[in-house]
C-alpha cells in the first residue's frame, strides 16, 4: 500500500502544474505560455519551392540545408509565428506561414538573393554602434551612388560605403583562440584580398560592419592589417551564434536560386471553422469514451474517466509547453491517443474481471490484473510509438508536414497515456478500495 499511497502526491501535483499550464493567463512566469495553431487553422500562406536549375545540375544536401536556414531567418524577420520550413525530397522546400496575409511580400522575400556588404562605419561611437545593431542602414551599393560623397548634413538619413560584397569571400568557418574563445575565420578571393589588404591597412582601430539584407548583424573592429586574405572576426561568440555568422558569411545569398512552383492562401474563416468542428469532435470523443467506460466497467471505469481527464490535461499542457502546433491532423491524432489511453485500462479491467470470477479477492484481482495486461500493453504501445516515429521520419524527410503533426501527437499522447493508465488508474483504485467498504461488492466491478 505505500507503493501506492507516495505516488498521490506527484500525481497531485502534476494535475495541479497541467491546469495552471493550460490556463489563459500565467502570473509568475516571464515566458509566454500559449496554443500554437498551425497554417490550416489561422489561416496563412504554404508555398513549395524548387531549385531553380537545369533536371540535370547537381544539387547538394548542403545546399538545401543552408537555404533552408536562410529561408527560416527571413520567414522570421517577417514577424510570422511557428512557421514551418522544411525541406521536401532533393531539391523542393517547402514553407507554412500562419497568419500571413500578404503572400505576395512573403514570397518574394523568401525567394529574393540576400546582399552581403561589408561596410566602413570608420571611427563612429560605440553608442551609435549599440543603436545600429540590427537596424536597417542605407548604403552607397544600394542606393546607386558608390564612390559619391554624401553631405550628411543635408539627407535625413547618411548613407554608409560599402567597401565590398559577400562575393569576395572564398571561405569561412568557426575556429578559437587560444584561449578557447570561438571565432569567425575567413579567407578571400584574390580580388577580396587586395580590397581588404589596402582598406585594413589603412584604417585600423576604426569599425567595420557586417551587413546582411540591409540589417546590420556585427560590427567588429580592425586590429590589425589584413594583408594574406585570411582573418577572423571576435565578439564573445557561443558556438551557435559564431555558426550563425558563419552561414550569414558564407551563404549572404542562397546558394542556389529558387522558385515557387505551387503556392495556397488559407482564409482564416476556414481555418475557425475547422478549429470550431475539431474541438466538438474531441469533446464528444473524450464524454463518449468516458460514459462507456463508466457504463460498462462501473467503479473502475469511473477511475479510469479521472485518469483520463488527467491524460487529457497533461497532453494539453505538453502540447503548450514543448511547443507542438497544432494543425487538423495533429488533434486527429490527439483524439485517436484519447483511444490509446483507455485501451491500456480496457486490457487491465477485462483480467481483473476475470480473476473476480475466478474466486480471486479485489485487491489480488488488482494486482493480477496489472500483472498480466502489462505485456500485452507494453508491446502495442511499443509498436504504436515505432509506427509514429516512422510517419515522422517521413513528413520531415518528404515535407508531409500533415504526417509529421499527426505522429508527434499520436507518440506524445501514447507516452503519457502509459503514465496515467499505468500509474493514476492504479493509484486512484488502491486509494478508493482502502477508504469504502466495496472489497465484497464485486457488482461495482462490473461482475455478476
Amino acid at each position: 500500500m505505500k507503493n501506492h499511497q507516495r505516488w498521490i502526491i506527484p500525481i497531485l501535483l502534476i494535475i495541479g502544474f497541467s491546469i495552471y499550464v493550460d490556463l489563459p493567463t500565467h502570473p509568475g512566469i516571464k515566458k509566454e505560455i500559449k496554443t500554437q495553431l498551425g497554417l490550416d487553422l489561422v489561416g496563412g500562406v504554404q508555398a513549395l519551392l524548387e531549385a531553380d536549375l537545369p533536371a540535370d545540375a547537381e544539387v547538394t544536401s548542403e545546399n538545401m540545408q543552408t537555404s533552408r536556414k536562410i529561408i527560416e531567418d527571413r520567414v522570421n524577420s517577417l514577424g510570422v509565428s511557428e512557421a514551418v520550413v522544411q525541406i521536401a525530397g532533393d531539391r523542393r522546400i517547402l514553407v507554412e506561414l500562419p497568419g500571413q496575409r500578404d503572400p505576395e511580400e512573403a514570397l518574394s522575400t523568401i525567394k529574393e538573393t540576400a546582399l552581403l556588404e561589408f561596410v566602413e562605419f570608420g571611427d563612429l561611437p560605440e553608442q551609435e554602434i549599440s543603436r545600429l545593431m540590427h537596424t536597417k542602414i542605407k548604403t552607397d551599393y544600394q542606393t546607386g551612388s558608390a564612390g559619391t560623397e554624401v553631405d550628411s548634413s543635408t539627407s535625413e538619413e547618411p548613407v554608409y560605403h560599402t567597401v565590398m560584397t559577400g562575393a569576395a569571400i572564398k571561405q569561412v568557418g568557426v575556429t578559437t583562440d587560444a584561449a578557447g574563445n570561438y571565432l569567425v575565420g575567413f579567407e578571400l578571393t584574390p580580388e577580396g584580398s587586395v580590397i581588404f589588404k589596402d582598406y585594413t591597412t589603412n584604417n585600423v582601430g576604426e569599425f567595420l560592419a557586417i551587413i546582411l539584407d540591409k540589417e546590420v548583424i556585427s560590427v567588429p573592429r580592425i586590429h590589425q592589417p589584413i594583408t594574406a586574405g585570411r582573418g577572423t572576426i571576435s565578439g564573445n561568440f557561443t558556438y551557435e551564434t559564431a555558426s550563425n555568422l558563419s552561414i550569414q558569411l558564407r551563404y549572404g545569398a542562397l546558394p542556389i536560386p529558387l522558385k515557387v512552383i505551387q503556392s495556397e492562401t488559407i482564409g482564416p474563416s476556414l481555418g475557425g471553422d475547422s478549429l470550431h468542428k475539431s474541438l466538438v469532435a474531441g469533446i464528444i470523443g473524450l464524454a463518449a469514451v468516458m460514459l462507456f467506460m463508466a457504463v460498462y466497467y462501473r467503479l473502475p471505469g469511473l477511475i479510469a474517466d479521472l485518469a483520463l481527464l488527467m491524460y487529457a490535461l497533461l497532453t494539453f499542457a505538453i502540447y503548450r509547453l514543448i511547443p507542438v502546433t497544432l494543425t487538423l491532423p495533429g488533434i486527429a491524432g490527439f483524439v485517436l491517443s484519447i483511444g490509446v489511453a483507455v485501451d491500456a485500462n480496457v486490457l487491465i479491467f477485462e483480467r481483473m474481471k476475470e480473476e473476480l470470477k475466478a474466486g480471486i479477492s479485489i485487491h489480488s484481482a488488482i494486482s493480477l490484473g496489472w500483472d498480466r495486461a502489462w505485456p500485452s500493453i507494453r508491446d502495442s504501445n511499443i509498436s504504436t510509438l515505432i509506427t509514429s516515429a516512422i510517419l515522422f521520419w517521413f513528413g520531415s524527410t518528404y515535407g508531409a508536414s500533415i504526417v509529421k503533426g499527426f505522429s508527434l501527437t499520436l507518440a506524445i499522447g501514447v507516452m503519457v497515456s502509459l503514465f496515467t493508465a499505468v500509474t493514476a488508474t492504479r493509484t486512484f483504485l488502491h486509494l478508493t478500495l482502502d477508504n469504502i467498504k466495496a472489497s465484497r461488492q464485486t457488482k461495482l466491478f462490473g461482475v455478476k
